[in-house]
Order: C-alpha cells, then structure tokens, then sequence
C-alpha cells in the first residue's frame, strides 16, 4: 500500500503470505487494466509513481483499478459519499478469516459455493465478496440498513458475472437488529463478518476525516473529501462501536446456530475487554483475537463460536 509522503516508501511489511498487496502498488498493470487511473499519478519526492490519497476521486479510481486487476471485476463504483475502503486491508482480513475455517479443516481453506459468509454492513462496495468469491469461490451474503447501499450492491453484483452467482443483498428494516430479520430459518452460515462503525455521533465522525486528511500531507478538506470516507450509517452510530459490537455479540447468543464462527474487526483495543465480558456472558465455547497489520495501522479480528470444531466442519460441507 503505496504511501505519498517524501520517506522513503517499502513495502508493506507483515501481510498474509496469501495477500496479493504485500508490495508497492504495481501502478504501469494497473493502468493497463484501468486506464482511466493515470489522468490521476502523480511524483512523489523520490520522483516514483502515486496518487493523491486526499482525493476521492483518486482513491476510488485506484480501487476500481485494483479490482480489476486482481480480483478480475469487470465493472465497479461507490455512490458520491460513500465508504471507498482500502482493498488491501480488507483482502488481508478475509485471508486471517480463511485460516479461521482451515483452523478446522487441519489446515486446508475450505473453498467453493457452500462456504457461506454472511456480511453485516456490506454497504455499496462489495469489497469483501468481491474478494472472497475471487479467492475463494464463498457464496456471500450482504446485509445492510441502508436501502441506497443495498441497491447499489444488488446492481454491482449483476454486473459482474462471478459476483452475480455469489452475492446475494439483503435490506435490514429494523437497524437495531443485526441477524434478525436477516437469516432465514434454518440457515447457517460459515462465517459472519463485520467493519463496524466505531464513532458515537456525526460530529465525531467529521472529526476523524479531518484528522485523516490532516496526516494526508496536510490537505485542506473540502466539501468533497469530507464526505468522501463514508455515509452516516457506515461511520457512527449510538454507542459508536463498543454498543454496537454488544448488541451484535447479544443478538448471536439467540441465533448461535446461525453460523459456525461469528467474527467482526475492531477498531478499537480499549473495546476488547468488554467484549471479552460480553462473550463470557453470551457463553461462547471458544473465543480467538487475531491481530492484522493494515497497512500503516494495526487492527483486529474477534471471533467467537457456539458450535464444536465438530459441529463447525459441517458447516461447509
């Protein structure tokens, strides 16, 4: 994951052995899959090639090219002002996830169709069934309250003739349910992931972009690159994403069946020790934290499981 600023750039260090972004952007293949991105490089000091990562259209334009390139995706775009996530690190967490499963398969990443992911908050990008149906064959699942989100990814995946086969969106009507209303009777799912939204409120929301555009070189906002990292429902919500990663771990307690590991990222490190109070109190048999590097940040993955590594495998097969 390519930085802009004048230090020297490296490659990205302690990726996913299996992650297809462990080097430096490869920015001749990629314009070569997506021309429209090389109005947007640009020299950095050490006069090699980037892009301007405080520009929306930039960013978007350089994710599209990497779907493109690696994941073979024919056609994709966000709505103005929605989320644009760094394919890398959403690539490396799917990685850490397939090991989860081969965690119970002796070692072997269970692949094809009947692996079924269900994604809360999937959003209009579809990034990680894009991700996951190129790498691994996994029949997804995308959830998400917002109606724009969910015709979005619904037109996304018909696009696109392998995301079309599996991706399957679906309209949460009640925001403060998380799998109700949501998984029908009798299925289960092998995963389920989650990108929660870690501020409480809007105004904090704000605050972050800012941040994040002031470490970007010192850009100044606009209108446009304030709203560029995500809509209302992608960024905060009440609780921010301690209350919204209770709720979830309370709602898969009533549904344990559903799915054989329940998993979500956070954001957060100071959250961990009340979800580990959480999921003591839903009386989960096992519990993993699984550290990720994303890039210029570390991150982490909890999963947590109702079922046997027994009752688990027969999840996928």
């Amino acid at each position: 994951m390519k930085p802009s600023s004048g230090k020297k750039p490296q490659a990205t260090k302690a990726l996913h052995p299996r992650n297809r972004h462990s080097d430096r952007y490869d920015f001749p293949a990629l314009v070569q899959a997506c021309p429209e991105l090389k109005p947007f490089l640009q020299l950095n000091p050490l006069g090699e090639d980037t892009i301007d990562f405080a520009d929306p259209a930039a960013v978007r334009s350089l994710n599209r090219a990497l779907l493109v390139h690696h994941y073979g995706i024919a056609l994709w775009d966000i709505p103005e002002g929605y989320l644009c996530p760094a394919v890398p690190g959403r690539a490396e967490c799917l990685h850490h996830l397939a090991d989860l499963l081969a965690g119970d398969e002796e070692g072997d990443v269970p692949r094809g169709r009947k692996v079924k992911v269900l994604e809360i908050g999937v959003g209009a990008n579809c990034v990680f069934p894009i991700i996951g149906a190129a790498e691994f064959g996994w029949k997804f699942v995308g959830a998400d309250i917002d109606p724009v989100s969910v015709k979005w990814a619904t037109e996304l995946a018909s696009a696109n003739a392998r995301l079309k086969r599996n991706l399957e969106c679906r309209l949460q009507k009640n925001p403060a349910n998380f799998f109700k209303g949501i998984v029908k009777p009798g299925e289960q799912f092998a995963l389920t992931l989650c990108n929660p939204p870690f501020h409480e409120s809007k105004a904090a929301a704000t605050a972050g972009t800012l941040r994040k555009l002031k470490n970007l070189e010192g850009k100044r906002p606009t209108e446009a690159t304030l709203n560029f990292g995500g809509s209302d429902t992608e960024l905060w919500c009440d609780g921010g994403e301690a209350g919204f990663l209770e709720g979830l771990i309370r709602e898969s307690a009533k549904l344990r069946k559903a799915a054989a590991w329940f998993t979500t990222m956070v954001s957060k490190r100071e959250n961990l020790p009340a979800i580990q109070r959480s999921l003591k109190k839903a009386k989960a048999s096992e519990v993993r934290t699984i550290e990720i590097n994303l890039g210029q940040k570390r991150s982490r993955i909890v999963a947590w499981a109702f079922q046997t590594r027994a009752e688990r495998r027969e999840y996928w097969r």
